[in-house]
């Protein structure tokens, strides 16, 4: 947990113009704390994509399944991807025309895994205030609840931080939102590869061990308004920030181009970040 004060309330969206979303879906988001599904890349793009990321999870070795983290502002591919109009669409209904992409994730579960990501407050582990990112989350490979798809848990998005306790063997994290098994009924966010969905970055969210035959493999990204501040300033050098669309008046973030390189064995993470 961060040291440093931080706004862990939810601001529901006011955009009665939205140019992507309906108004319906703006309620949802209010309501629920996410949204999905979204079309974003065909089958075609997906398979040139998905090689794309196979090879960047073999580079890695041992630690490529959750060792792709960060590199938004080091790889050109992923920086393609962070910039995608069809994504940023979606993004600048929630949080306006200035968007900033501040972190990315690969996470691919291997099939036959036993490993889970406990149900936790991804704002929980940020020194950002307030707590006002909206997550996209890609999927590389089909997800659904056989291959261990992230599951949310609705409408606890607006609730604050909720107390932590320690997780359980096998857990990604050592420790977990406390009492989440009282707060309601999961919903699995079930995506085809291609397709993404929108979640508020205070919703108790986790996932399953991946028991099945099929991989399971996402990727996050990260978006705010400039508004939002890094109140830790140590955590400054592990944010590589990508000013996706608009202006930033702040003069907070300190804004990337897009990179030349390409090879993963060329670069090394600014930071790693928690997992879905």
């Amino acid at each position: 947990m961060p040291k440093f004060e931080i706004d862990h309330s939810f601001a529901p969206v006011e955009n009665a113009t939205p140019v992507c979303l309906t108004l319906q879906q703006i309620q949802n988001y209010n309501e629920l704390g996410f949204l999905r599904p979204f079309d974003i890349y065909d089958a075609p793009r997906m398979a040139e994509i998905r090689d794309y990321f196979d090879g960047l999870i073999a580079a890695k070795g041992d630690d490529g399944a959750f060792g792709v983290n960060c590199y938004q502002a080091r790889l050109a591919g992923l920086w393609d991807i962070a910039t995608e109009p069809r994504i940023l669409d979606l993004v600048e209904d929630i949080v306006g025309p200035d968007i900033v992409c501040w972190a990315t994730a690969v996470l691919s579960k291997p099939a036959n895994n036993p490993r889970f990501v406990p149900w936790h407050q991804d704002a929980s582990f940020w020194s950002l205030s307030p707590a006002r990112t909206v997550t996209v989350w890609l999927a590389i490979d089909d997800a659904d609840e056989e291959n261990a798809a992230m599951q949310w848990i609705p409408r606890t998005h607006d609730k604050g931080h909720f107390a932590l306790e320690k997780s359980d063997t096998g857990a990604v994290f050592h420790i977990q939102t406390a009492g989440a098994n009282q707060m309601g009924k999961p919903v699995s966010d079930n995506l085809t590869a291609g397709q993404c969905s929108l979640h508020a970055d205070m919703i108790v969210h986790g996932s399953p061990p991946n028991l099945s035959d099929r991989r399971r493999c996402g990727l996050t990204l990260r978006y705010c308004s400039p508004v939002v501040r890094i109140v830790d300033e140590s955590w400054s050098a592990g944010v590589e920030a990508i000013l996706c669309r608009g202006g930033d008046r702040s003069g907070h973030w300190k804004h990337h181009t897009r990179p030349g390189n390409d090879d993963i064995t060329r670069c090394n993470s600014p930071h790693v970040y928690g997992t879905n």
